[in-house]
């Protein structure tokens, strides 16, 4: 069984390239939902998300209100960090129990637009990073979610730079152009994988 890792920058195709994948017959973990289910009541975090930032997050059926932690963690990065010490290694633990109870030879791959920032570079044997040209992510950024540019670029200037991520990939798929050249690139490697396996 191998594992890919699949990461890139905002607008960058890192779900299209998952999709494209799932489609071959890849297994998908998508860490943003395992995110979602990293603040689930009852969950180590739960508990230190509410120790670390109040207990005024409770909803009233007893779950974290995220609409609340977003306002106590947004545009400070000393709370942001609190936030993600916490999350992260628990979205980590929850791809590692997806890898882990998977007994079969299929390929697993674990999408990730955090991925390096968190550090998980080793859960994988493989690192794919797609990329996109800053000024083709704004526009693609713009029109997909309705967004002022300033706003875009706001995003894109707090990611890491495309050559910080490139500087630690395996496979550097590059999105610049049609979805149909995406998808080119991604068969040559899918091919490569399956005459691997």
């Amino acid at each position: 069984m191998s594992v890919i890792c699949i990461t890139g920058g905002l607008a960058s195709g890192k779900s299209t390239a998952a999709l494209y994948l799932e489609e071959q017959g890849a297994e998908i973990i998508d860490a943003d939902k395992l995110g979602h289910r990293a603040y689930d009541s009852g969950t180590q975090a739960y508990y230190d998300v509410i120790a670390t930032f109040g207990e005024d997050l409770r909803a009233e059926d007893g779950s974290i209100d995220r609409r609340v932690l977003g306002k106590k963690v947004f545009g400070d990065p000393a709370q942001l960090k609190k936030l993600t010490d916490i999350v992260w290694p628990e979205i980590r633990r929850l791809a590692q129990n997806e890898i882990d109870a998977n007994d079969s030879d299929t390929i697993m791959v674990l999408e990730a637009a955090v991925l390096l920032e968190a550090g998980w570079q080793d859960i994988g044997d493989e690192i794919w990073v797609v990329t996109v040209d800053p000024e083709i992510a704004i526009t693609r950024c713009m029109s997909r979610d309705d967004l002022e540019k300033e706003a875009v670029q706001s995003r894109l200037d707090a990611q890491l730079s495309n050559d910080e991520r490139i500087a630690q990939a395996d496979i550097v798929i590059v999105n610049n152009g049609s979805e149909e050249a995406l998808l080119e690139q991604l068969d040559e490697q899918w091919h490569r994988l399956m005459s691997e396996e």
